[in-house]
C-alpha cells in the first residue's frame, strides 16, 4: 500500500513500531479523557457539550491542526459540517458533500474508516472548504471515521495533522473510532429531534397558511349587501390596525369567523390566535385561565401557569361572550386594556404584554351598563370599533350560497353524492326565519344530507320546523293542472340550475327543443339569466 492510498483500521503497516510511541505522544494517557467524555455524554441535554469536548481533545491532546464533525441529513442525502475547529465560519459553511463524494462522502456511504497518509496527494481529496488553498506539497495526513449506530451511518469525525509515526497515525484513528462509537447515541437523538422539529415547523407554517386562506374575508360566504357593506369592508380596514374590536350579533351568526378573518388578515397572522369563551368557564376558574397563576397561589396550583393573555403575546386574543364575565374579571380586563399588562394570581408584579383584543357578545352591553351588570368604563374601552354581523334572515340569497356550501362539505364528510337542493326545499329554506342563524342552517343541511336517498335534498328531508303550512294546504284544494304546472316549474328550474342558466343544455336535459322550452319559460315567468353563476366559494368558510 502506497503512502497516498487510504487504508483500513486493524492493518499492520510496514515500518510500524509497536514497542513505543515514536513521537512521545503515548495514547495511554487518554484513558481518563474517555471516561470524562462518557460522563459528558451521559449528562448532556444536547449535542453541543459532547462535541465540544471531542473537538477539544482532538485539538489539545491529539495535536490536530483541523477537526470536523459532519452529520448526514437522510431526507436530502446531504452531509454537512456540524462543528469544527481550525476552519473559519465561511469555510465550515462550504463543507457540504453528497454520498460517495470525496473522502467524507465515501466514509458515510461505506460505513468504514479511511486513513489518508498524504492528504494533498489523494485523488478523493476535494478541499471543498477551501481551507487548504496554497498548502499543496505538505505531508498532512487525514483521518475520517464514521459515526455509526445499529448499522446506520449518522455522520463522521475527521481530523488532520502531520505524523512522523505511522503507528501513532493508526492509534489516533482507532481513538477517533472509539469516540465516534461513544457519541453515536447522542448524535442519533440530536438528528431525530432536529428532523422532528423541522417537520413540526414546516407543518406549523403550512397550517398557518391554510388558516390564513380559510379565514380570509373573501372566503367567508355571502354576497348580500348586509355582508358586503357591514362586514367585509370593515374587516379589510380593521385588520390593518391594532384597534380593539367589539363584534356584535346574535348567537350563531359567525362572530368567531369574523374575529379569525381580522387576525389572519393582520400583521399578527403568524403569531398566536387564542380563543376564550367567557361563558364556558366557571367564574372561579376564569381569572386563572385568562391571567395565569403562580405555584402555590391557591389549593391545587401545583405549578406556574401562563394564562391566555400571556400565551397570546404578540398575537390576538378573542374573548367570546364577553358579557358573561364576572365583575372581578371585568376589573382585571379593564387594567389590561389600560396598561397593557397582566398580573398572575399570586404574582409579585405586572407582566407587560403585546396583545390585540377582539371581543364578541350577543347581549346588549349598553343595556347591561344601564342595569349595572357591566362596567361602563370597560364597555367604552371595548367599544372602540363595534362591528355588527347581520342575522341570517337579513342576508337574503346568502341562505342559498351557504346551503350549497354545507351540502358539498357534509356530502364529503358522510361519503354521499348529494349534488343539489330541490326547488321546494330551497323555497322552504328561503322562507324560514332562522332564529339559530348559520349554525342552525348547517345543522339542518347536515340532517338533510344524512336522510337523503338520492343526489337531491327534497323538502321532506328538512325538519318539521321548516314544514310551515302553505296557503294551498290551509285554504283551498289544488286542481290537477295547477299541480302539473307546479311540477313542470320545478323541473325547469332544476334543469336551469344544473346547466348554469344554459337554455340549450336545459332543453336537452328535459327532452325538449330550445323553442318549446323558451315558450314554457315565458309561461312560468322564468328568466334564465337568474341561474347564471353567482359568487360561490365551494371550499369557503361559513359566516
Amino acid at each position: 500500500m502506497t503512502d497516498t492510498a487510504a487504508f483500513p483500521l486493524g492493518v499492520t503497516l510496514p515500518g510500524d513500531d509497536f514497542s513505543q510511541c515514536g513521537t512521545g505522544e503515548c495514547r495511554v494517557t487518554l484513558l481518563p479523557t474517555l471516561y470524562r467524555l462518557n460522563e459528558s455524554i451521559s449528562t448532556a441535554t444536547d449535542l453541543a457539550g459532547p462535541l465540544g469536548l471531542v473537538l477539544e481533545v482532538m485539538q489539545r491532546d491529539l495535536k490536530m491542526d483541523r477537526g470536523t464533525v459532519t452529520l448526514l441529513d437522510r431526507r436530502t442525502g446531504r452531509i454537512s459540517i456540524h462543528d469544527s475547529f481550525g476552519l473559519t465560519e465561511e469555510e465550515e459553511n462550504r463543507g457540504i458533500y453528497s454520498l460517495g463524494e470525496g473522502i467524507t462522502g465515501k466514509v458515510v456511504e461505506s460505513g468504514t474508516p479511511i486513513i489518508v497518509p498524504r492528504l494533498h496527494e489523494d485523488p478523493d481529496f476535494l478541499d471543498r472548504t477551501g481551507a487548504h488553498s496554497g498548502e499543496r506539497g505538505q505531508k498532512t495526513a487525514y483521518l475520517c471515521v464514521p459515526i455509526r449506530l445499529g448499522g446506520r451511518v449518522l455522520g463522521t469525525i475527521g481530523g488532520e495533522r502531520r505524523y512522523l509515526s505511522r503507528r501513532l497515525l493508526k492509534q489516533d484513528a482507532e481513538f477517533l473510532a472509539a469516540i465516534a462509537l461513544m457519541i453515536a447515541p447522542a448524535v442519533e437523538l440530536h438528528l431525530i429531534a432536529s428532523v422532528e422539529r423541522l417537520a413540526l415547523e414546516q407543518e406549523n407554517r403550512a397550517l398557518k397558511h391554510a388558516l390564513k386562506e380559510k379565514f380570509h374575508p373573501q372566503s367567508i360566504i355571502g354576497n348580500s349587501k348586509a355582508m358586503m357593506a357591514d362586514v367585509y369592508e370593515l374587516i379589510e380596514k380593521v385588520a390593518k390596525t391594532r384597534v380593539t374590536v367589539l363584534i356584535l350579533g346574535e348567537s350563531g351568526v359567525g362572530k368567531e369567523l369574523v374575529a379569525s378573518a381580522i387576525h389572519y388578515g393582520s400583521d399578527r397572522a403568524e403569531k398566536p390566535f387564542i380563543k376564550f369563551n367567557c361563558a364556558a368557564i366557571p367564574e372561579n376558574l376564569a381569572e386563572s385561565q385568562l391571567f395565569g397563576h403562580e405555584k402555590g397561589a391557591f389549593t391545587g396550583a401545583m405549578a406556574q401557569h401562563k394564562g391566555h393573555f400571556e400565551q397570546a403575546h404578540g398575537g390576538t386574543i378573542f374573548l367570546d361572550e364577553v358579557g358573561e364575565l364576572s365583575s372581578t374579571v371585568q376589573a382585571k380586563l379593564l387594567r389590561v386594556l389600560q396598561d397593557r399588562s397582566i398580573e398572575r394570581i399570586g404574582g409579585r408584579g405586572p407582566i407587560r404584554i403585546d396583545v390585540r383584543i377582539i371581543a364578541a357578545t350577543n347581549r346588549d352591553l349598553a343595556q347591561m351598563v344601564a342595569e349595572g351588570t357591566f362596567r361602563e368604563d370597560l364597555f367604552y374601552r371595548l367599544n372602540v370599533l363595534p362591528m355588527t354581523v347581520p342575522p341570517l334572515r337579513q342576508r337574503g340569497s346568502d341562505v342559498i350560497l351557504l346551503a350549497d356550501h354545507f351540502v358539498a362539505s357534509k356530502s364529503r364528510a358522510y361519503g354521499k353524492d348529494v349534488k343539489r337542493i330541490s326547488t321546494p326545499a330551497l323555497n322552504m329554506l328561503m322562507s324560514y326565519h332562522w332564529p339559530g342563524n348559520v349554525r342552525e342552517l348547517e345543522n339542518v343541511i347536515e340532517r338533510a344530507v344524512i336522510l337523503s336517498d338520492d343526489d337531491v335534498i327534497h323538502a321532506w328531508n328538512l325538519p318539521p320546523s321548516l314544514q310551515a303550512p302553505t296557503a294551498d294546504s290551509a285554504g283551498r284544494s289544488v286542481g290537477l293542472d295547477e299541480k302539473l304546472g307546479s311540477i313542470e316549474f320545478e323541473l325547469i328550474v332544476d334543469a336551469l340550475k344544473a346547466s348554469n342558466g344554459n337554455v340549450a343544455a336545459a332543453a336537452e336535459a328535459l327532452g325538449l327543443t330550445r323553442r318549446v322550452l323558451g315558450i314554457r319559460l315565458q309561461r312560468h315567468g322564468i328568466d334564465f339569466h337568474d341561474f347564471r353563476t353567482a359568487r360561490r366559494h365551494p371550499e369557503a368558510s361559513a359566516g
